[in-house]
């Protein structure tokens, strides 16, 4: 009877043992077997070719804004040279969008270049009126500290032509002619805004529709509307586009 326990113990420990190592064998086996895994993983991840675009994707990555890119050439243009962006709005002109219209470019072409003699011959007589008020203010400068000299008991000579003018009067045109300067000055740069202003607007629109076909009509109209207390009707202005 002991023999048969102690056969019936050695047979339990054995199989414990034989069941302990076979499960470190196990556990062994599977965790390189996911570390070998995880490596095919990365690599496969990592030679993974890309997703092909799409037609829709590559027709949104090439377009572009024409009137966007002309109205940046333009400004950029105008702000190196004064007219350049007019010069190259005459040149874009070329590109057959008018012929398509069923409209000439000719006048179009005659008006802007008429916009680049109006930049230079502005800028022309804004020069001219401020080297003539800085002549003035020079003039005028001079002769009043000659006179306040001659106050003084100096013995500057006065200018003959200014002989008529009282001193309170030389001062008062020298202000004036000191502040024509500085409006002329402000001029310039109204008149260099302008310019890239205009190069700008003119190169957008120009790839605006102005087809013969875009028009555009305004009717009365009535809103319905249905609700839990009856039938309402709000008056209204209809406008309807075509092109």
């Amino acid at each position: 009877m002991q023999r048969i326990k102690l056969l019936v113990l050695v047979s339990l420990f054995t199989c414990i043992g034989v069941n302990l190592a076979s499960a470190q064998v196990k556990d062994t086996v599977l965790k390189s077997a996911d570390t070998t895994r995880l490596k095919r993983n990365s690599s496969s991840e990592i030679a993974k070719p890309a997703k092909p675009m799409s037609r829709q994707d590559s027709m949104k990555a090439k377009y572009v804004n024409p009137g966007k890119v002309a109205g940046r050439k333009a400004v950029f243009r105008s702000m190196v040279i004064p007219g350049w962006g007019q010069l190259y709005n005459i040149q874009i002109l070329n590109d057959g969008y008018g012929t398509r219209a069923g409209k000439s470019q000719f006048w179009q072409k005659v008006y802007t270049g008429g916009k680049i003699a109006a930049i230079y011959g502005g800028a022309t007589v804004l020069t001219l009126s401020y080297i003539q008020n800085r002549k003035d203010y020079k003039m005028y400068l001079q002769e009043a500290q000659a006179r306040e000299k001659k106050a003084a008991g100096g013995d500057d000579e006065t200018n003959p032509s200014l002989a008529g003018f009282s001193s309170a009067g030389i001062l008062s045109a020298k202000s004036t002619t000191k502040r024509n300067s500085q409006i002329v000055l402000f001029s310039y740069g109204l008149l260099y805004a302008a310019n890239i202003i205009d190069a700008y607007v003119s190169a957008r629109l120009h790839y605006f529709n102005i087809d013969d076909n875009l028009t555009f009509r305004v009717m009365p109209s009535m809103i319905n509307s249905n609700s839990m207390y009856g039938f309402n009707a709000t008056p209204a202005l209809k406008l309807s586009l075509t092109f």
